[in-house]
């Protein structure tokens, strides 16, 4: 199961969710993994930075933090995403704050399927594996319309 939850004071973004479990689900499937429970909660800078401090001893904001519970080829896990953060890189790119928010969502969902990101050559192969998960979206979405 997919779910995407937000904070009591942010609004769901606007998402297209059938497509996105959809796509999730063929990305799983892509890396040899399945998809058990995925649940993404939305939120505030602020709630990122408490989750932050409390449970990872970071003192810093960040676009998402995912929790793994994943067992076998089965992936599960929550992640935590700061809408702040991801629309103000998403500035900083100058792209769309939707498109920057399918990024990270399926970079939690990478990392879950034992993608890293903490040497140079993880975050080069974890950049290729979102841009092609993204590529895979851009083609679900235009035959959804």
């Amino acid at each position: 199961m997919i779910a995407f939850y937000t904070d009591e004071d942010v609004r769901l973004p606007r998402i297209p969710r059938r497509i996105l479990k959809r796509w999730l689900t063929e990305v799983a499937r892509s890396h040899g993994k399945r998809v058990g429970d995925l649940c993404y909660q939305f939120c505030s800078d602020e709630r990122i930075l408490q989750v932050n401090r409390e449970f990872l001893d970071h003192d810093y904001y960040t676009d998402i933090i995912t929790f793994d519970e994943s067992e076998g080829d089965r992936i599960s896990g929550d992640m935590l995403i700061s809408l702040d953060t991801v629309a103000s890189n998403a500035e900083q790119l100058g792209i769309e704050s939707l498109d920057e928010l399918y990024r990270v969502i399926v970079h939690g969902l990478l990392h879950l399927a034992g993608l890293g990101d903490k040497t140079q050559a993880e975050e080069k192969q974890m950049r290729a594996a979102e841009d092609k998960a993204l590529l895979l979206l851009r083609q679900m979405l235009s035959e959804s319309h």
